[in-house]
C-alpha cells in the first residue's frame, strides 16, 4: 500500500523523484560545528537523520520524501545503485559526528523531512485488511522492529497514540530496515476510540494479553480483517484498551518464561494473522 500523507503547514509538498534537487542544491556546505546537526538539536516534527544502507535506500526510493542532505563515504557511494541522488562525499569520522554516538551508519546517511502520519479513515478507505495497534510502546528499537515485521507479514498500517509513543527517528528507521517507507503510520489521540472505528469498518480486534486463555491462532483464524493490539513494554494493554478489543488472546509459551519482548510477540502475531497468505517457494 502506498503511503498517503498530508503535508504539514510550512512543509514543501512531496514531488516525484525526478524533480528532486540535485546534489549541488541538496547538500549544505560543511559546518565548523557539525554537532549542531545531531538529533539532540533537531526540533520535534522537524527534519531527521536516517542512516544505514537499507533505511537510506528505501527513503531515496520513496517519492514522498523531501531531502536536505545526503552524505556518504567514498566506499559507500561506490556501492549505490545508479540513478540515485548523488551524495556529498564525507569521511567516516565526520559522518560519525553528524549522528548519534554508536550509530551503525554503514557510511551513508540522509537528512530528510519526516513523513506525515495518515488519518485512520484514509487507511481504512485504502482497503487495509491487516493493521497493528500499539498502546504506548515506547522503545524506538522495538517500534522499528515492529515496523519491519509488519512489512514482512503484509500488515500495511501501524496505529500509534499521538502522545506516549516515540517519533519516527533515525533509530526507528534503522531498526525498521526501510519498512517505515512502506508501512503507513497512523496517529490516534484515543486508542480505544480507534479500535471502535476499526471494529465499525469490519476489523476483528485482537489484543495480546498473557492472562487470556484464548490461543492467538484461534483468535485470528478466518478473520477477513484483523487488527492486532499490543501493549507497552512491561505494562501491557491498559484496561480501557483491553476492554475495547473484540477479544484478548495469548501466545502459548513455556511456563518458566513470563513473557516475550513486545517486538517478538508482534512478529509471531503478524505471522499467525497472515498464515497461508504468502506462497511457499
Amino acid at each position: 500500500m502506498a503511503r498517503n500523507h498530508t503535508k504539514r503547514p510550512g512543509n514543501r509538498p512531496p514531488g516525484p523523484a525526478g524533480n528532486r534537487p540535485q546534489s549541488g542544491q541538496l547538500n549544505r556546505p560543511e559546518r565548523d560545528n557539525p554537532g549542531r546537526d545531531r538529533p539532540g538539536h533537531e526540533k520535534e516534527g522537524g527534519p531527521v537523520w536516517l542512516w544505514g544502507t537499507h533505511a537510506v535506500l528505501a527513503a531515496l526510493a520513496n517519492p514522498d520524501r523531501q531531502f536536505l542532505q545526503f552524505l556518504a563515504t567514498e566506499n559507500a557511494a561506490e556501492r549505490l545503485p545508479k540513478g540515485q541522488l548523488t551524495p556529498q562525499i564525507i569521511t567516516g569520522k565526520k559522518l560519525d559526528q553528524r549522528l548519534p554516538p554508536g550509530a551503525v551508519h554503514q557510511g551513508i546517511a540522509v537528512k530528510a523531512e519526516p513523513l506525515e502520519a495518515a488519518a485512520l479513515e484514509d487507511l481504512i478507505a485504502e482497503g487495509a485488511t491487516r493493521v497493528a495497534v500499539l498502546d504506548q510502546v515506547s522503545d524506538p528499537h522495538n517500534l522499528g522492529a515492529i515496523f519491519r515485521s509488519a512489512a514482512a507479514f503484509g500488515f500495511t498500517g501501524l496505529i500509534l497514540q499521538t502522545r506516549h509513543a516515540p517519533p519516527i527517528s533515525g533509530v526507528v528507521a534503522k531498526s525498521a530496515a526501510g519498512a517505515i517507507e512502506t508501512v503507513t503510520e497512523v496517529r490516534a489521540v484515543n486508542i480505544a476510540r480507534a479500535l471502535e472505528q476499526l471494529a465499525e469498518a469490519g476489523f476483528h480486534t485482537v489484543g495480546l494479553a498473557g492472562e487470556s486463555t484464548r490461543p492467538l491462532d484461534l483468535a485470528v483464524k478466518g478473520a477477513a480483517k484483523v487488527a492486532v493490539v499490543l501493549g507497552a513494554e512491561g505494562a501491557g494493554l491498559r484496561p480501557a484498551v483491553a476492554k475495547a478489543c473484540a477479544e484478548l488472546a495469548r501466545i502459548p509459551i513455556a511456563s518458566d518464561m513470563e513473557s516475550l519482548n513486545v517486538s517478538n510477540a508482534a512478529a509471531i502475531a503478524f505471522y499467525e494473522a497472515s498464515r497461508g497468505s504468502f506462497p511457499v517457494a
